[in-house]
């Protein structure tokens, strides 16, 4: 069978699992509203086309809202195509709008000349792993001088709200919240971060430091000011 054909069979495969999904959820929809297979589908298929509209038309907004931020009424630059496609694709299926925002931002950076940083490909498979937590993280993380926080850390235990770069004699640090402990473990995961060791080789999450390419995704991501 040459290639082509077993291409043709893939997506013939893809596309009726696809098929029988819509038709599963359709099934499940019409039992609750007492209506037709066909009408629990359009229900479904009808929302979730509305749903991404309006968050496709609320990302356009703040895209165009941070372009005039920055004085510019259009791009000053071309957004590559392998990052300018995965991005609006992710930030159209994006709920949080705090989260939505550095999808913008990350966008109109992307499109800047001005700007002295590259936005990279890695940037958005960054952000789609991020919760409003994770983000919200970061931002308190990277508020702090990188410089002096890089070498001596920074204390989480007032993670997310705020934290705070220990002196060099403070060794014993209190750990933070459970839900803190698993946000910067991802953040640490994803590479924006870094976690304290023991002698064992194990992670401490009662402080952290900060990385370069942390600090680059986060300037990435910010709301463009002129």
């Amino acid at each position: 069978m040459s290639e082509e054909a077993k291409a043709v069979q893939e997506v013939a495969k893809t596309t009726g699992k696809a098929i029988d999904a819509s038709r599963e959820v359709g099934g499940f929809i019409a039992r609750f509203i007492s209506g037709s297979l066909e009408q629990g589908a359009g229900i479904f298929e009808d929302r979730l086309k509305y749903m991404r509209w309006e968050r496709q038309v609320r990302l356009m907004q703040r895209a165009e809202q941070f372009m005039e931020k920055l004085g510019q009424s259009i791009p000053s630059r071309a957004v590559p195509l392998n990052i300018a496609i995965p991005l609006i694709q992710a930030a159209s299926l994006e709920e949080d709008d705090t989260l939505q925002d550095k999808w913008a931002a990350l966008l109109v950076n992307a499109a800047t000349s001005t700007l002295t940083y590259e936005v990279r490909r890695s940037y958005v498979a960054i952000l789609e792993q991020l919760t409003p937590c994770d983000a919200q993280i970061l931002d308190v993380i990277y508020s702090v001088p990188f410089e002096e926080s890089k070498h001596r850390g920074i204390a989480t235990s007032d993670l997310p709200n705020r934290v705070w770069i220990p002196k060099e004699a403070e060794h014993e640090l209190s750990a933070p919240s459970e839900d803190v402990v698993l946000a910067l473990s991802n953040l640490v995961r994803v590479g924006c971060l870094r976690a304290s060791m023991t002698y064992g080789g194990g992670e401490v999450y009662s402080r952290v430091n900060p990385t370069i390419a942390g600090k680059a995704f986060v300037e990435a991501c910010r709301i463009p000011t002129a």
